[in-house]
């Protein structure tokens, strides 16, 4: 496989050019929804299953992709992004066949950027060839843990060992790699997480995702936790832990530019960059969500969550879409705030203001963001809202009183 001959469009030409020339690049998400198995704290939209038909499930995507297409019209695309699930093991043939068709059906900048999710495992390291050669020239690597006690406990299959000789791989097969781990664990010493933190660093390309162990509903830690096998890090400790890292990983030249996600100068995710700033994003596959703005209206999409309805429903009738909402101007503004103040940058209170076609306060409790910039939370300036360090390990509790 060749990795695709893009229709490119270089800045010039995308200033000028009818296509999208008034708004930022459209984002592609695609939605693999099989694993090797389920991990214990997972909720996110993945199944095991015995046996996948790959020939209907790449025609699948492919089908859905193009329902998509159609609808938005002629755009340019900025970023790809392939979840799940473990789209690493999907056949590289699916993958560009995928990339190969979002270069026919959209204007593609030349820096596109092409992230894939992979695990650290030997079947999926063996893949990472075939992969950069389909398109992809980003990993994302499900590393969680370098330490071999907490990968038993995480319920991964890979022992550390072969989480560093997979980013070693991925810093020789693609142009950039990330690695995603997961930290305040029950009884984990800072000590233990700044040694694992350091070796990360010796391993990361321009990026890390750092995720506090979360206990999400209906999984199997949650049933752990009812029945007493393990006792949740504390709220206290946890923070700690999140404040430590900032100052190591500042120190480092990778500071957050969001709340769980950390760069070089250059690095960030420009597809997740996307979601924060309430770009445009195709959602293709089960569950996959979307943003999309059409007549002027911004509409909140969802794919069928559940991998065999969705697949019998592309096959009639060409999607699987469960949801296609017009947003109001003011849920649009309001998810800008909630989005945007994940990020370092914040979010501009004229952008809120267009989004709400009024005034920003319309969606900002006003008096509690003086109460919040006057405890040190948030800054509140003339241009921007933003969560300081003290208000981001509270952004959730902020959110839910300043969003109007």
């Amino acid at each position: 496989m060749n990795a695709p001959d893009f229709k490119a469009v270089d800045g010039d030409a995308a200033a000028e050019s009818p296509i999208s020339s008034a708004s930022a690049p459209l984002a592609i998400y695609l939605h693999w929804p099989f694993c090797a198995q389920k991990c214990p704290y997972c909720d996110f939209n993945s199944h095991v299953r015995d046996a996948v038909d790959q020939d209907r499930w790449r025609a699948a995507l492919l089908r859905e992709l193009d329902h998509y297409a159609d609808r938005v019209g002629p755009r340019r695309v900025g970023s790809v992004f392939f979840g799940g699930g473990t789209p690493s093991l999907a056949p590289p043939a699916t993958i560009a066949a995928l990339i190969d068709r979002i270069g026919a059906r959209f204007a593609v900048d030349p820096d596109v950027e092409i992230t894939l999710e992979a695990n650290p495992t030997s079947v999926e390291a063996a893949a990472f060839a075939d992969l950069r050669a389909a398109g992809v020239n980003r990993v994302s690597l499900g590393v969680q843990s370098l330490d071999d006690d907490a990968l038993r406990f995480l319920g991964r299959t890979h022992d550390a060992a072969t989480a560093r000789h997979a980013a070693t791989l991925a810093a020789r097969v693609f142009p950039r790699w990330s690695l995603d781990l997961i930290y305040a664990l029950p009884g984990q010493t800072e000590a233990a997480w700044m040694t694992a933190l350091d070796q990360a660093l010796t391993l990361a390309g321009d990026h890390l995702s750092l995720y506090q162990l979360t206990i999400e509903a209906q999984t199997a830690f949650e049933g752990a936790v009812r029945r007493g096998d393990f006792t949740p890090m504390d709220d206290d400790a946890a923070a700690d832990l999140f404040a430590a890292t900032q100052d190591r990983l500042n120190a480092a030249g990778f500071p957050a530019y969001e709340v769980s996600n950390h760069a070089c100068p250059g690095g960030e995710s420009r597809h997740n960059l996307a979601y924060w700033r309430s770009a445009d994003y195709l959602g293709v596959g089960p569950g996959a969500h979307g943003r999309i703005t059409l007549d002027g209206a911004r509409r909140a999409t969802r794919q069928h969550r559940a991998p065999e309805i969705w697949l019998d429903r592309v096959e009639t009738a060409g999607h699987a879409t469960q949801t296609d909402d017009a947003l109001t101007p003011a849920d649009h503004a309001r998810e800008m705030l909630v989005m945007g103040l994940r990020l370092s940058e914040g979010v501009a209170r004229a952008d809120l203001a267009a989004a709400v076609g009024g005034d920003w306060r319309d969606v900002v409790d006003a008096e509690f963001l003086r109460v919040a910039a006057a405890e040190g939370l948030l800054v509140a300036d003339d241009d921007r809202i933003v969560a300081t360090a003290a208000g981001r390990p509270v952004l959730n509790a902020l959110l839910s009183r300043l969003a109007r």
